[in-house]
């Protein structure tokens, strides 16, 4: 599915329990899903925490929850840069207020849209990274959009069958 050779994955959350199963939250949910998949534990080391998984392929890509809250996602970059990881060896995983609940897209490059977990990442790395986009739909109301982004799933079903979608299009993307 991709020509890029992803060798890190960041999801995009906030840590902490509070913010267990929000909509801001799928980035870690999805890695999460991966980590249980794949029988991997996560590390912690400064700012972040970290697992590694092998694809079947025999491939070595590492899941990055950044432990900076949401608005400074982007201090991971120095670690993946120690490792040697770059922005062309990068994907990430975000929450789409544009994008219907539960539909999972993939999308190359461009802007944060307003979303300040990727706005942190664009400051330290630019734009042109590859992203996997887990729709989470927009409130009735645009002045709520803080306060719906920090709310639980109403039907966390449907939030565990987009985690699922999202990691079937990972697996391809990193094949």
């Amino acid at each position: 599915m991709s020509t890029k050779n992803i060798k890190a994955i960041i999801g995009l959350g906030n840590p902490g329990v509070r913010f267990v199963n929000t909509r801001h939250n799928i980035g870690f949910m999805v890695l999460d899903g991966l980590a249980d998949k794949y029988n991997v534990s996560w590390q912690t080391k400064g700012n972040l925490e970290y697992a590694e998984i092998e694809t079947d392929t025999g491939k070595n890509v590492l899941l990055i929850k950044p432990l900076t809250y949401m608005n400074d996602s982007g201090k991971v970059i120095p670690f993946l840069k120690s490792k040697n990881i770059n922005v062309d060896n990068l994907l990430v995983v975000h929450d789409e207020l544009e994008s219907s609940l539960g539909k999972v897209s993939i999308k190359e490059g461009g802007s944060a849209r307003g979303h300040n977990g990727l706005r942190s990442i664009i400051e330290f790395i630019g734009p042109d990274f590859e992203r996997v986009r887990c729709g989470i739909g927009r409130p009735e109301q645009p002045e709520m959009v803080a306060d719906y982004v920090l709310e639980r799933f109403l039907d966390i079903a449907q939030a565990d069958e987009m985690v699922q979608m999202a990691i079937g299009v990972i697996e391809k993307i990193i094949a």
